[in-house]
């Protein structure tokens, strides 16, 4: 029998002390709670222990006896009593919260569930169905690691280039590697993998949902997958599938440490907004069934939640222990694992008081005066489906934020709508109007035209409709406002001129990203380009559709790849692309010289009048600082067009850019000052007055 004694409130979940192994549990409206461990194999239930003390709301209790991995899981009892939000069945062997490991995926069948589906009285009347044979169980973990001489590479935020990429898609069509390795982080820290992306110049990785989660059943049923991850059900432990066959939680660490090595930055992508247990419907996995009417905003019927995300529920943020579980997830993979930051899915639900969005909400001033947190890289995806959910510019400061509105505007100017060059400088210039303010630097706008959620870079250009019909749901799903273009023949074609013209347009879109006041952010793949067949939705997708295509890229691939590795370098070249205060055309001497300056194609500056005509498609913007000059001219207009040149504080210019060749060159061909130039159709000239 095995010993037991009081132990400690905390900290939370499993910790082996080196002697034992401490157990604690919060839960406010529990009776009872029962610690259950299994066999090596999961499979057998070989004790069940109450845990003995009840402090300050925690359940807890120490074993002398227990080990790092034994398996383990929790059955908690109280009331089942949906009407006053409580759901506890003790039927249902539950995840712990702070679990910092996983065994095993979940098996879907009836008994996950903490009702009786399919009874006439709805989710009212409790299953007596051990759901423990379909669950997976934690595992009690030493967390000791060997990290040696790590250093983060604490890049500035102006110098920040972000990669965004899904742990799996990155590698499991590489045929060089392993086949165990493919889609894991083994895969992902492969030297061949981190000598693309340090090729490329990109200084962060953004991994799209690492932390443990669960094909829905849904998709289950249709023999389809949730390869994106945004159903988290622990917050602490990684996701099984993407760790190698034998491997434990060291082999992440590895990759951080390999990036780092390699001078790339780790941000994690993580869904603190909902769990995956979802609707009132859903599984009995964890939160639900330890105390949902703490984990989870309820609505004023509490057997329903209040549901800003979309996904069927709301983690609670208000609650102090569930905020405390929130904050001890994100220190414990910055300090435990290294990572240098985080972007919070649906990130507006987190500063939510139900209809009313706060950027003083307890999480954003918890997060703000956090000794470990405010060091690290903090993304808002600002928006959510509640009421009021865009809130784009509104997080606080030491945010920066995934700016839609730069994608949204970007794309439609360079498809050639009226009416879009006022959006289109305000994005390029940092979406000042939205993020200059409290001190905010040009930074706070993460600038993307492609991410995982909508066409790829190639598929943006080679169709005009989404291509969903591979999610078996007749073409419902995805966006439908893509503001895309075919460039003449929906999707694929050997047509020379649509693919020359489609080639011009991801130079186009690229350049001007790799161009803008802001973080520039790329998508996995789009330097090569990935295309997922239309599909703008490809969330279910672990195959070919999503998969990184290493293997037979051709010319065509490889000279783009060329010229995306060759504008991260004109990025860097330039301080004046990086500033961190925002631009307004400020003087910088006594000579009139001012940081920015738009120009029409006939050398007169732009008024009010030229900004209002919407069918202008071209203008020029002079960016300059102490030592450099640069300016970039844009024509989205189908033919070409003369421009007449504005002084040059260097007597002349240089010619570094041309998106209609793909010619990057440094030295570039001189042209007079004060003389005309002809910038091509649907292109884009960088020219270089003084440059450092």
């Amino acid at each position: 029998m095995l010993r037991l004694e009081p132990g400690l409130p905390h900290p939370r979940g499993a910790t082996w002390d080196g002697a034992g192994v401490n157990f604690a549990l919060f839960s406010a409206n529990a009776t009872k709670v029962e610690l259950c461990l299994f066999d090596a194999n999961g499979r057998r239930e070989t004790d069940r222990i109450a845990l003995p003390e009840y402090t300050h709301e925690v359940w807890h209790g120490y074993l002398p006896d227990v080990r790092p991995g034994q398996l383990y899981g929790y059955r908690v009892h109280g009331p089942y009593e949906p009407s006053a939000g409580h759901r506890f069945n003790p039927n249902k062997l539950l995840i712990d919260p702070y679990a910092k490991a996983l065994r095993g995926e979940i098996r879907w069948h009836d008994a996950c569930f903490g009702y009786r589906v399919g009874s006439p009285r709805g989710d009212v009347q409790p299953d007596r169905r051990d759901s423990a044979f379909v669950v997976p169980k934690c595992v009690v973990v030493d967390t000791a690691a060997t990290w040696g001489p790590d250093r983060p590479p604490e890049h500035k935020w102006a110098d920040t280039i972000v990669y965004e990429a899904h742990v799996e898609g990155m590698t499991a069509a590489r045929k060089d590697m392993p086949e165990r390795i493919r889609g894991t982080f083994a895969g992902l820290s492969d030297p061949g993998v981190i000598d693309h992306l340090v090729k490329l110049g990109v200084t962060a990785l953004e991994l799209m949902p690492i932390q443990a989660f669960f094909d829905d059943r849904y998709l289950v049923e249709k023999k389809l997958v949730n390869y994106w991850g945004y159903n988290t059900v622990n917050y602490f432990s990684l996701a099984p599938r993407y760790l190698s066959p034998g491997a434990g939680i060291d082999e992440f660490k590895v990759l951080v440490r390999r990036l780092h090595d390699a001078g790339i930055e780790v941000i994690l992508d993580v869904v603190y907004n909902h769990t995956a247990e979802g609707n009132h419907l859903g599984p009995t996995l964890s939160f639900r069934g330890i105390d949902n009417a703490s984990y989870y905003m309820l609505a004023e019927d509490k057997r329903y939640y209040f549901d800003a995300t979309g996904c069927g529920n709301t983690v609670n943020l208000r609650h102090p222990r569930v905020l405390q579980m929130v904050m001890d997830s994100l220190r414990y993979w910055v300090e435990e694992y290294h990572v240098d930051g985080f972007r919070f899915d649906l990130a507006t639900s987190m500063g939510r008081e139900h209809d009313h969005f706060d950027p003083s909400a307890v999480f954003f001033d918890a997060v703000r005066q956090d000794p470990v947190l405010q060091r690290v890289r903090l993304i808002a995806e600002p928006w959510d489906v509640g009421p009021n959910g865009y809130q784009l510019g509104n997080f606080p400061p030491g945010w920066a934020e995934w700016n839609g509105q730069y994608r949204d505007n970007m794309r439609s100017f360079w498809k050639g709508d009226d009416g879009r060059m006022p959006a289109f400088a305000g994005a390029i210039l940092g979406s000042a109007g939205r993020f200059d303010h409290k001190g905010r630097k040009s930074w706070a706008s993460v600038n993307f035209v492609t991410a995982h959620d909508g066409f790829t870079l190639a598929d943006l250009w080679s169709y005009n409709e989404k291509h969903n019909e591979a999610n078996k749901e007749d073409n419902r799903d995805g966006h439908d406002d893509n503001r895309s273009w075919n460039c003449g023949v929906e999707g694929p074609t050997d047509d020379p001129a649509i693919l020359r013209l489609r080639d011009r347009m991801r130079r186009n879109v690229i350049a001007t990203l790799l161009l803008s006041q802001g973080t520039p952010m790329l998508l996995m793949g789009d330097e090569v380009g990935r295309t997922q067949k239309g599909n703008n939705n490809a969330y279910c997708q672990n195959n070919e559709i999503a998969w990184y295509a290493w293997n037979g890229v051709g010319e065509r691939e490889e000279a783009f790849q060329e010229f995306v590795r060759g504008m991260i370098a004109v990025r860097k070249r330039h301080p004046v692309l990086r500033s961190r205060a925002f631009l307004h055309g400020h003087s910088l001497d006594d000579n009139g010289t001012r940081d920015a300056v738009w120009y029409r194609p006939d050398g007169a500056e732009m008024d009010a009048a030229s900004w209002g005509d919407g069918r202008a498609k071209v203008v020029g913007l002079l960016l300059s600082q102490p030592g450099e000059e640069l300016l970039i001219i844009v024509n989205a207009y189908h033919a070409p067009m003369p421009f007449a040149l504005p002084n040059s504080r260097a007597g002349g210019w240089r010619v570094t850019v041309d998106t209609a060749t793909g010619e990057i060159d440094p030295a570039g061909r001189r042209i007079a000052a004060e003389a005309s130039i002809e910038i091509g159709g649907r292109s884009l000239l960088l020219l270089c007055g003084k440059c450092g």
